[in-house]
């Protein structure tokens, strides 16, 4: 009886892994369909808080969203001329700048050889290749700028979306037929999304306008588009504001020499520490409830599965798996292991509290 009951167990955990296995098979063949449409969900969640603050005024649900859409559409436009002319400015002085930062790192080169060191010009050529360097801004704003292809695609999923707000939540008390439960965690699930992507939009705008400052300052020359890089790429966790930094250093490098490099990287550690350790964690209060080793292995997972978006949308994505998990209790630890320490923590203090109530 034993042995059927494990052969069962067996069983069912196989058919369990296949299934996810099949399920992020579909995921990866189906991107191209599935990527813009996420995006349009999670616009369309940042968007409905400012709707709904509207209609509490006592402003139409229609002109809300006009109100709120436009406005939208008038910043992405206006600041997608000043960036596009930028981006063309830069993409044709490219080359010259490769070839700039091509002879300092051969002087770097010589003045290391000097001094005991055997380094070819090979090795130069290998580990720094200054063309693939200097088009990195470039490709970056170029595979985003795939996915603005299906910008058509997005903005009319949102406006449909945005329209069916007030019978969205009808239909999903009828879905769920009144279950107090039910509805309790579809809505922390919409709560914590936005919660985040709000949060993380006012932070990575900060952090623009901030590189943006200091870059000028330092009299670095497209600072718009080392802004808006530093933008773009602050919604990827961990790593994305150090790689928004890497272009726009060298860039100083070979602009201004070494005081500009230095004076760039002072700009970067300055604004990247302050709003990573003393502003986004004030204003994302009692933060992501994910673990900092899960952030960053999301962070790999939805890359490979979803490409570029997957990385902007990690957290949001996998917050939503472990509020789901948390509704069920056979997958009630992953939701613990991919929470934080005092999920963990809480969960072992309602354990004991049972264990003294059936005592």
């Amino acid at each position: 009886m034993n042995s059927i009951r494990y052969l069962n167990v067996r069983t069912s955990a196989v058919v369990n892994i296949a299934a996810i296995l099949i399920i992020i098979a579909a995921t990866m063949a189906a991107r191209s369909i599935i990527t813009p449409f996420l995006m349009a969900i999670f616009f369309s969640i940042i968007m409905a808080q400012p709707i709904y603050w509207l209609e509490k005024h006592k402003i139409p649900q229609g002109v809300g969203i006009c109100l709120v859409f436009g406005l939208v559409l008038l910043v992405v436009f206006g600041f997608g001329g000043i960036i596009s002319e930028s981006l063309s400015t830069f993409s044709q002085d490219a080359p010259a700048y490769g070839a700039k930062l091509n002879d300092i790192g051969l002087g770097l080169i010589g003045y290391l050889n000097e001094h005991g060191f055997n380094i070819s010009k090979d090795q130069l050529t290998t580990l720094l290749d200054p063309s693939k360097i200097m088009s990195y801004t470039a490709g970056i704003l170029t595979e985003l700028g795939s996915l603005m292809g299906n910008m058509a695609l997005i903005v009319f999923t949102v406006i449909f979306l945005l329209l069916e707000l007030n019978s969205f939540n009808l239909k999903v008390k009828a879905i769920v037929k009144g279950n107090v439960d039910s509805i309790a965690y579809l809505t922390r699930i919409g709560k914590s999304i936005r919660h985040y992507l709000a949060i993380k939009t006012m932070v990575s705008l900060l952090t623009g306008l901030l590189v943006y400052i200091g870059l000028l300052i330092v009299g670095i020359d497209y600072a718009i588009l080392w802004a808006l890089i530093a933008f773009l790429l602050n919604y990827i966790p961990n790593f994305g504001s150090i790689i928004a930094g890497i272009p726009a250093v060298l860039f100083a490098l070979v602009q201004l020499g070494p005081t500009g490099f230095f004076w760039a990287v002072i700009v970067y550690v300055v604004v990247n520490m302050t709003i990573g350790n003393i502003v986004e964690p004030k204003m994302m209060g009692h933060g992501m409830g994910l673990s900092t080793l899960i952030v960053f292995i999301s962070l790999i997972f939805w890359g490979f599965v979803l490409g570029t978006v997957g990385m902007f949308l990690s957290v949001p994505l996998t917050m939503t798996l472990k509020i789901m998990f948390e509704q069920n209790k056979q997958m009630n630890w992953m939701a613990i292991i991919l929470g934080t320490q005092d999920d963990a923590i809480s969960c072992l203090n309602q354990i004991d509290n049972n264990k003294e109530t059936v005592t």
